[in-house]
């Protein structure tokens, strides 16, 4: 088992559902953890929940489709920390519609936030990730294998997730840099205006992926898991 306490993870989409999930049981392991939202009062309420030690955890706004705020937002993660370990690529979208219904800019919202998100991210926070021999983990779905009505863009940017994640897990662990791409199915968060009640007992919850995140973080160094698929039990009723 690999020791965690003191590592510094960056959490793009952390003031909520499969982010906060993370940064919660990251911080359980005495890891230190920035999360980032769009709006900056999102990500100090969600900090302030996780913990009130600042040694501890980090509030950043930041915009995952701007090269430049993702850079800047790495650069105030090693400026308050000293290093970076982990990059989760969290933050997402999602908006679903028929291709005769789905407009322009909706398509180019969700490829920016989504897919191009995703590739600013990894490219801002690639050399402090080479320092330390770190890990790459992107959100991927299930979407990204399996096709469905109304989901084109959607789709289309988990899909790109994918191939993505699994190229550059290639590229990169020939500097000993591990990238595992994690495809959930059904999680009980608020994604996409949904609100959480009883009823979403069934699915997977945000905690559930997080200790997924401290379970690869914990794999023996010879060891990399690629690709991870993960479903509820249970189908819904």
């Amino acid at each position: 088992m690999q020791t965690l306490g003191n590592k510094v993870a960056y959490i793009t989409g952390g003031s909520k559902g499969i982010g906060f999930g993370i940064a919660k049981k990251l911080l359980e392991c005495n890891m230190r953890v920035a999360i980032t939202s769009r709006h900056m009062n999102e990500a100090k309420k969600a900090a302030q929940s996780l913990s009130d030690d600042d040694s501890k955890i980090l509030a950043l706004e930041s915009d995952v489709t701007s090269i430049e705020s993702q850079t800047q937002a790495i650069k105030k993660v090693v400026e308050h920390f000293g290093q970076l370990d982990v990059l989760v690529a969290n933050a997402g979208i999602g908006h679903f519609a028929s291709i005769e219904d789905l407009t322009p800019e909706v398509w180019k919202k969700t490829i920016d936030t989504n897919l191009t998100g995703v590739f600013n991210s990894v490219k801002a926070s690639l050399q402090e990730i080479k320092k330390s021999k770190g890990y790459i983990i992107t959100i991927g779905s299930l979407a990204g294998i399996n096709f469905f009505e109304n989901g084109s863009a959607y789709n289309a940017s988990k899909f790109g997730i994918v191939g993505f994640s699994q190229a550059i897990m290639l590229d990169l662990r020939k500097h000993d840099i591990k990238v595992t791409t994690i495809m959930p199915g059904s999680v009980a968060t608020n994604f996409n205006d949904h609100e959480v009640n009883e009823k979403d007992a069934w699915k997977i919850q945000p905690e559930d992926i997080g200790e997924m995140v401290v379970n690869l973080l914990n794999m023996h160094p010879r060891t990399l898991p690629s690709k991870i698929e993960v479903r509820p039990l249970k189908p819904a009723k």
